[in-house]
C-alpha cells in the first residue's frame, strides 16, 4: 500500500477560524480560538493519522500590519509557514467582500509546485444565493485549484475539504509517530487554554496587551501543580482581571483548570499571578519565554 504524507499551511487574515478550521479537522482541541483577532500567535502544527496517510497542519497567526516586535514576529511566522508546503489552504470570511487584507494574503502566496485551495469560512451565516456570490467575488482576486465554502464551527462542508487534501498528498514517510498530534509542548498548550480564557473572561474590557507565561510545573503520583503568570502592561489592565474581590481571575482560573484535567487526564492545581510588565510585547526575553519565535 502506497503511503502518502504532507504539510499543510492554513493562513489568512486574523479572526476568519483558521484555529476553529484546524481543531475541527484534528478532532481535538490543538489551537485556542476566540472571537478577538491575533489570537493564535505562534506557528502551532497538528498531526493527524489516517490508515495509508499522515497530514501536518500548520496553524499561523493571522496576517496583520504588526505594530510591535511581537507582531513583527507573528507576521513572520506566518509568512515563513507558506514556504516548503504541499498543500496551502488559503482562508477568507465569506461574509466580508474581499479587502485589501485578503489580496495581501492571496499576492503573499507562492507560485511553486504546492496545490492552493480558497477556504470561505462561516458560511452558517449566509444563505445559498449569498454564498454563490462570496465564491464569485473571492474566485476573481485569486488562482486556486479549487474553492470550498465551509462552516468550520459547524463542520459544514470540512469533510469534503479533508477529502481533497488526502487525495492530493504526495508519496511521503511517516514523520511522526502515530500516537502524535502535536508538536507543541505541554507547558505551551497549558499556557494557551489559560490565555483563551483571559479572552473570554476579559471581552471587550482589556486590548490584546495579555500574555502567559508557566513558571513551574510540578508532577506528582497523582496530580500535577502548574503555576502560571498572566502579564499586562498597565496597572489597570491588572485589576480588570483580578476583578472585584478576586473573582474574575478565580473565574479564569476555574475554567482553565476544568479543561486542562480533560485535556491531561489528570488532578490539575492551578495557581495563578497577574504581573504588569510594560512594554512586554516588544521584549524580547520575554517574548522567548513565552514560546515566541524571535530569531531572524
Amino acid at each position: 500500500m502506497t503511503f502518502k504524507s504532507g504539510f499543510i499551511s492554513i493562513v489568512g487574515r486574523p479572526n476568519v477560524g483558521k484555529s476553529t478550521l484546524l481543531n475541527k479537522i484534528i478532532g481535538s482541541k490543538i489551537a485556542i480560538v476566540s472571537d478577538k483577532p491575533q489570537t493564535t500567535r505562534n506557528r502551532i502544527q497538528a498531526i493527524k493519522n489516517y490508515p495509508d496517510a499522515q497530514a501536518i497542519f500548520i496553524d499561523t497567526p493571522g496576517i496583520h500590519k504588526p505594530l510591535y516586535k511581537m507582531n513583527q514576529y507573528m507576521l513572520k511566522t506566518a509568512m515563513s509557514a507558506l514556504a516548503g508546503m504541499d498543500i496551502i489552504l488559503a482562508m477568507m470570511d465569506a461574509t466580508e467582500e474581499p479587502g485589501k487584507g485578503d489580496q495581501f494574503v492571496i499576492e503573499a502566496l507562492p507560485n511553486g509546485n504546492e496545490k492552493k485551495y480558497l477556504v470561505l469560512n462561516k458560511t452558517d451565516l449566509l444563505k445559498k444565493h449569498d454564498i454563490m456570490l462570496a465564491i464569485s467575488r473571492y474566485g476573481e482576486i485569486g488562482k486556486f485549484a479549487e474553492i470550498f465554502p465551509v462552516s468550520a464551527l459547524d463542520g459544514y462542508n470540512v469533510d469534503e475539504l479533508e477529502r481533497t487534501i488526502l487525495e492530493n498528498l504526495p508519496e511521503g514517510p511517516k514523520y511522526f509517530e502515530s500516537d502524535r498530534t502535536t508538536n507543541i509542548s505541554d507547558s505551551f498548550l497549558a499556557a494557551e487554554i489559560i490565555r483563551e480564557k483571559v479572552l473570554m473572561a476579559t471581552r471587550e474590557e482589556l486590548p490584546y496587551a495579555t500574555a502567559v507565561a508557566i513558571e513551574m510545573w510540578e508532577e506528582a503520583a497523582n496530580h500535577q501543580r502548574i503555576h502560571a503568570i498572566i502579564y499586562v502592561e498597565k496597572n489597570s489592565q491588572k485589576g480588570i482581571i483580578i476583578g472585584a474581590q478576586g473573582e474574575r481571575l478565580k473565574k479564569i482560573g476555574t475554567e482553565a483548570r476544568l479543561e486542562l484535567e480533560k485535556i491531561f487526564a489528570s488532578k490539575i492545581y492551578l495557581n495563578l499571578w497577574v504581573k504588569v510588565r510594560p512594554g512586554w510585547r516588544d521584549d524580547d526575553r520575554l517574548l522567548r519565554e513565552m514560546g515566541i519565535s524571535t530569531e531572524e
